[in-house]
This record gives structure tokens, C-alpha cells and sequence, in this order.
């Protein structure tokens, strides 16, 4: 080891050695099996409802109430619109949008995560390097001081 310098590594460094970049899965509670079945059954339930196959099944059923709508006027349709419509068939939408986000966001922390694994790869061969060329620093130091 130089004189010159000594390395200072941070703890940060070892204790990531043993992680895995976090993802939605691992935001799910397990403190206790009453928390765990809840947020199963909310992933079963949101899986369902956020599929496009049910927003098409839901706007079939929203579209069985058209023709009453329609006769009932344009307060009626307005209603159904906004109270019917959009709200059982957007809402699978937006969760299916969601999904493909939240899939994306995942894939983004795994780069970002091995980016930064890389990076520190690098730092660490810098700090060899440079610690071989302290080495070879002192030798000529001390050849030329003698």
C-alpha cells in the first residue's frame, strides 16, 4: 500500500454487493399473513381488472345501457358518458398503463442499477492502477534519493 494515499472504501460498497436493485414486487408488505393475502388478493384483483380483455368487457356492458341513455336525453347521455363510460372502461386502461409503466420503471432501476455496478468496477481498477503507480513512484523516489 502507498504512502502517498491511503483509500477510505465506503461501507456502501460491501453492503451492495449483496442487493438486488428494488423492484414493485418487493414493495409488498410481509409483516403479517393478514397484510399478505391482501396484497395478493389487490395484485389478483388489480391483474384482473387491469387487463384489456376487461375493458373491453366492461365497455360491452357499458354500452348495453346506451339505447336507455340515448332516450333518455342529452342530461341522460352526459351521465352515462362520464358516470359509466369512462369510468369502468378507462379505469382498466389506466391500469393496464400503469403496468406497463411500473414493468418499464423496473427495467430502468436494473440498468441503472448495473450502471452504477460498472462504473464502480471502473473506480475500483482507477484506484489499483493508481496505487501500482505509487508504487513504482517510490521506488524512483527512493532509487534517486540514496
Amino acid at each position: 500500500m502507498s504512502r502517498l494515499f491511503t483509500p477510505v472504501r465506503h461501507p456502501r460498497i460491501e453492503a451492495r454487493k449483496n442487493e438486488k436493485p428494488p423492484k414493485v414486487a418487493d414493495q409488498m408488505p410481509t409483516e403479517s399473513p393478514a397484510q399478505r393475502f391482501n396484497a395478493k388478493l389487490a395484485v389478483k384483483i388489480t391483474n384482473a381488472v387491469g387487463s384489456m380483455w376487461c375493458a373491453y368487457a366492461f365497455a360491452v356492458l357499458a354500452l348495453i345501457s346506451l339505447p336507455d341513455a340515448i332516450k333518455a336525453g342529452r342530461a341522460a347521455i352526459i351521465s352515462w358518458i362520464a358516470q359509466t363510460f369512462l369510468q369502468l372502461v378507462l379505469l382498466s386502461i389506466i391500469i393496464v398503463g400503469q403496468n406497463v409503466q411500473s414493468a418499464a420503471a423496473d427495467k430502468r432501476s436494473e440498468a441503472t442499477y448495473q450502471d452504477a455496478d460498472a462504473v464502480l468496477h471502473t473506480a475500483l481498477q482507477i484506484q489499483k492502477h493508481l496505487e501500482a503507480q505509487d508504487a513504482e513512484l517510490e521506488k524512483i523516489l527512493a532509487a534517486t534519493s540514496s
